[in-house]
């Protein structure tokens, strides 16, 4: 069970987030200097890799199952929170509002309860530093911190989302809503159609045509 957990859950997880990470990297590096932005450019794929690996490794090396666990939960769950805000978002642009219960409850549940945990973590990592000397506290203040940022960013995301579901809902603002349509059975990918839409206007809304999907 252990080699499973291990082969199927850490390590595509480190994985992914390592890609993740990479080109976030790449991106940021690339408004300095522009190849970094080119994710096939050698130097740059060999300096992000090794910034993000040296990065989690660091964190693994100076830390116990204790503190990385908890806040790779905490980030797990807010990315579970913001696939729901998407899809929140989604049913809006659908005309589905009735069925927007179906993902807003249990994103805020999630969201509570995460960014509660997330908020008991940061004050855990605090005190356990304090009592430390200031060499061995560095780590847990790192973990402090990137509790924070993550539990702030995953806020933002939320409070403007909220604010622009309050636009489409309640004060019927219009929205831009854009799909991509794939041909069945393995044709190309149409072209991204894009309509600025009112919410009784059913002439806009978007229809797929016959025989083709919606990736």
């Amino acid at each position: 069970f252990a080699l499973v957990f291990e082969a199927l859950f850490i390590l595509t997880t480190i994985d992914t987030g390592t890609r993740v990470g990479r080109y976030l990297v790449q991106e940021m590096a690339g408004k300095v200097y522009a190849p970094f932005r080119q994710i096939n450019w050698i130097p740059g794929v060999i300096m992000s890799s090794g910034l993000v690996v040296g990065a989690w490794t660091y964190l693994i090396g100076t830390g116990s199952i204790s503190t990385i666990w908890p806040m790779f939960g905490a980030a797990n769950q807010l990315l579970g929170m913001l696939a729901l805000c998407i899809g929140t978002t989604v049913l809006i642009k659908m005309w589905k509002s009735p069925y927007l219960w179906v993902t807003a409850l249990p994103m805020l549940f999630v969201g509570v309860i995460t960014l509660t945990g997330s908020y008991q973590m940061f004050w855990m990592f605090l005190r356990k530093a304090a009592a430390l000397a200031a060499g061995q506290a560095f780590s847990l203040y790192l973990d402090a911190v990137l509790v924070a940022a993550v539990a702030v960013l995953g806020l933002i995301v939320l409070s403007d989302s909220l604010r622009q579901w309050y636009g489409y809902v309640v004060l019927k603002k219009p929205f831009t809503s854009s799909e991509v349509v794939v041909v069945a059975g393995g044709g190309s990918a149409g072209r991204m159609q894009t309509a600025i839409c009112q919410h009784n206007d059913e002439g806009c809304k978007f229809k797929l045509p016959h025989g083709t999907g919606c990736c």
